[in-house]
Order: structure tokens, then C-alpha cells, then sequence
């Protein structure tokens, strides 16, 4: 099996700023997500035999504290886990925005189309090196819900924090 999950809460977050490839750590509430979202894993039976972060700082403490309460291997980084892009939008505000603004806002960001090609080539590299192994991939919004989107080929809504996603055989061939 092999799900994403999304980091926990940062501040940058908290604040509805566009986060990107800036790294931010994540804060207290961040901290306590992804706990509580390991105890649900347990509560639910669920169990990973590796986690696998994006390099960002906030991806991997999650999935470090992730991995520890479930007694799961913390496996490296994987680059192509990374944020999407989104050039001089980082840092700017992203709430209550019209489609004519994001539209605007979007134009420095990494095209859809190669956000999701990029993740894409992680998970299908990650399957191939984890043979028979159930590996949760910790990263991040905009790359979980865009790869989601067109692989499905359906709308995902936003992707909140400690979210996990289950990615279906199919979609990634």
C-alpha cells in the first residue's frame, strides 16, 4: 500500500500564506497533528513499514514523529516529494483570493501538468525500491491534491494537515 500524507500545521499555515519550497517548520500545532494522527493509524490498525518525506523541514518532523509512534522505518528524503514551486508567490497571503488573483498569483508557480509528472516519478521510484512494502509518503498540499487531480482525473478539495490519501494502484500504472 502506499498513501500520502500531508505535513502538519506551520505557521505560515496558520497565517494563509503560500508556503512553497520556503521551509518552514512546523509549529506546536503541527507537532500535536501528527501525533494525533499516529494514534488514529494505531486505533484504526493501521501500520507502515516505512515513511518517506519530501526534504522540507516540516515534512520530515512529521513524518519523524509519525514513524516513532507507529514503530515504522523513517527511510530518507525523496526530492521529488518536494512543495510545488511557487516562485515569488511564496510568502503572500492566499485567503479569500478571486480566480482572476490566484490566476495572477500563479503564474511564477511550477506548471500543474510537471507537478504532477514530478510526483508521479517519486512514487512509482518508491514502489519500485519498496517491493511489498507499505510506505507513506509525507509531503505536502498543493503536490498531494494537483498529482491527485490528474491521476484521478477528478477535483480533490484542499488537503488538510496529518491528511492521509491512499493512492490507488491504477493511477500510478
Amino acid at each position: 500500500m502506499l498513501a500520502f500524507m500531508r505535513h502538519g500545521e506551520t505557521d505560515w499555515n496558520r497565517a494563509m500564506r503560500f508556503q512553497g519550497r520556503t521551509d518552514i517548520p512546523l509549529n506546536d500545532t503541527g507537532r500535536q497533528q501528527a501525533r494525533d494522527a499516529a494514534q488514529r493509524m494505531i486505533d484504526e490498525g493501521e501500520s507502515w513499514d516505512l515513511v518517506v518525506t519530501s526534504p522540507l523541514s516540516r515534512a520530515r518532523e512529521t513524518g519523524r514523529i509519525v514513524a516513532q509512534a507507529l514503530g515504522a522505518e523513517l527511510g530518507g528524503v525523496c526530492d521529488d516529494l518536494i512543495e510545488r514551486s511557487f516562485g515569488s508567490t511564496e510568502g503572500k497571503h492566499n485567503e479569500n483570493l478571486t480566480a482572476q488573483k490566484y490566476a495572477e498569483l500563479m503564474i511564477p508557480a511550477e506548471p500543474e501538468d510537471e507537478l504532477a509528472a514530478r510526483a508521479l516519478r517519486a512514487v512509482q521510484e518508491i514502489a519500485a525500491e519498496n517491493p511489498g512494502r507499505d510506505v507513506l509518503m509525507v509531503s505536502h498540499g498543493s503536490l498531494i491534491r494537483i498529482a491527485l487531480n490528474h491521476w484521478s482525473g477528478s477535483t480533490h478539495p484542499r488537503i488538510i494537515n496529518t491528511q492521509v490519501l491512499q493512492i490507488q494502484q491504477e493511477w500510478i500504472g
